[in-house]
C-alpha cells in the first residue's frame, strides 16, 4: 500500500518539477538581449524573466567564493554549450537539491532510521552536485579529444604553410578538414581574430579556454614567434616533432601498463578458472579413486 501511496506522490510531485525546471531555466536573458539588438519590446512574461534573473543572482551569491567562476571555468572546457549556460547551471543546482531533499524525506518517512537521514543528505548533496560532475567529465573528455587531435592537425598547418599559405590560413584549413572539439575551437579563435580582437589575445584566449598543456605550449611558441619574427614554418615543424614524440611516448606507457592492469583479473578470475577446468576431472577422479577403498 505504501508502494501505491509513493507512486502517487511521484506522479504529481514529477510533472509539476520538470514544468518549474522549464520555466526557471529557460534562457530568458539571452531572448531578452536578442530582442533588444533588434529594437523589439519583450512580449509579455518581462516580470517572470526579472524573477528568474533575480533567482538566479540569489543563487550565485549563496554560492561560496570562486564557485562560480570554477563552474564557467567548466563550461568554457567543456565547450561552452549553447543549451547550458552558466545561469541555468546555476540555476538547476538548487532545483536538483530540493528534488533530492523531497526524495531523502520520502525515503526517511517510509522508515525513520538515522541511517536513513544520512541517505536522505546524501541524496540531497548527490543532486546538488550532479551538474558539476557531468561538467567536469565531458570537459575531461573534449581535452582528451583535443590532445589527441593536436599533432595531426600541427601536421596539416605545417604542410600548408610550407605550400607558402598563411598562418591564419593555414589554421582554417586545417578546421575545414578537421573534425572534433579542437576544429571548433579553431574556428572559434578565428572568429575573434575577425571581429577585431588582437591575434595574440586571441591565441592566449584558446589556450585558457581549452586548458591542455600541449596546446599551451603551442600557443606560447606562436605567440613569441609573432613577437620576434620568428618563421612559423620553423615553429609549426619543431611543435609538429615534440607532439609526435610526446604520442609515441604515451603509447608505449600505455603499453608498459597494461601488464601491471592485467595480472589481477588474471590471478583472481583466468587462472582459478583455468585450474577448475584443467585440475577438477583430475581431482575428482583421485577422490572417487579414495572413496571406493
Amino acid at each position: 500500500m505504501q508502494a501505491i501511496a509513493y507512486a502517487a506522490i511521484l506522479a504529481v510531485v514529477a510533472p509539476v518539477a520538470i514544468m518549474t525546471w522549464l520555466a526557471l531555466t529557460a534562457d530568458h536573458a539571452g531572448l531578452r538581449n536578442i530582442q533588444s539588438n533588434l529594437g523589439h519590446r519583450p512580449r509579455s512574461g518581462g516580470a517572470a524573466f526579472d524573477a528568474n534573473d533575480q533567482l538566479a543572482s540569489l543563487a550565485k551569491k549563496a554560492m561560496p567564493q570562486g564557485y562560480a567562476a570554477w563552474l564557467d571555468k567548466q563550461l568554457a572546457g567543456a565547450g561552452r554549450p549553447k543549451a547550458w549556460p552558466l545561469g541555468r547551471v546555476i540555476m538547476v543546482k538548487p532545483l536538483l537539491a530540493l528534488a533530492g531533499a523531497v526524495l531523502g524525506v520520502l525515503l526517511y518517512i517510509a522508515d525513520p532510521k538515522p541511517m536513513k537521514l544520512g541517505l536522505a543528505l546524501g541524496v540531497m548533496a548527490l543532486c546538488y552536485f550532479v551538474p558539476d560532475i557531468l561538467l567536469r567529465n565531458y570537459a575531461e573528455k573534449r581535452r582528451t579529444a583535443i590532445k589527441l587531435e593536436l599533432p595531426n592537425a600541427l601536421d596539416q598547418m605545417l604542410i600548408s604553410v610550407q605550400a607558402g599559405l598563411g598562418f591564419e590560413t593555414a589554421m582554417a584549413r586545417a578546421a575545414e578538414t578537421g573534425k572534433g572539439p579542437l576544429a571548433d575551437e579553431l574556428v572559434r579563435t578565428l572568429q575573434d581574430i575577425q571581429v577585431g580582437r588582437s591575434r595574440k589575445e586571441a591565441y592566449v584566449a584558446l589556450a585558457q579556454r581549452v586548458d591542455v598543456p600541449d596546446l599551451r605550449s603551442f600557443v606560447r611558441a606562436v605567440v613569441q614567434a609573432d613577437t620576434y619574427g620568428i618563421a612559423i614554418a620553423k615553429v609549426l615543424h619543431s611543435q609538429a616533432q615534440v607532439m609526435r614524440v610526446k604520442r609515441r611516448q604515451q603509447a608505449e606507457e600505455h603499453a608498459m601498463k597494461m601488464p601491471v592492469k592485467m595480472l589481477f583479473p588474471l590471478i583472481f578470475s583466468i587462472l582459478p578458472a583455468l585450474f577448475i577446468v584443467v585440475l577438477g576431472p583430475t581431482v575428482m577422479s583421485i577422490m572417487d579413486m579414495f572413496a571406493k577403498r
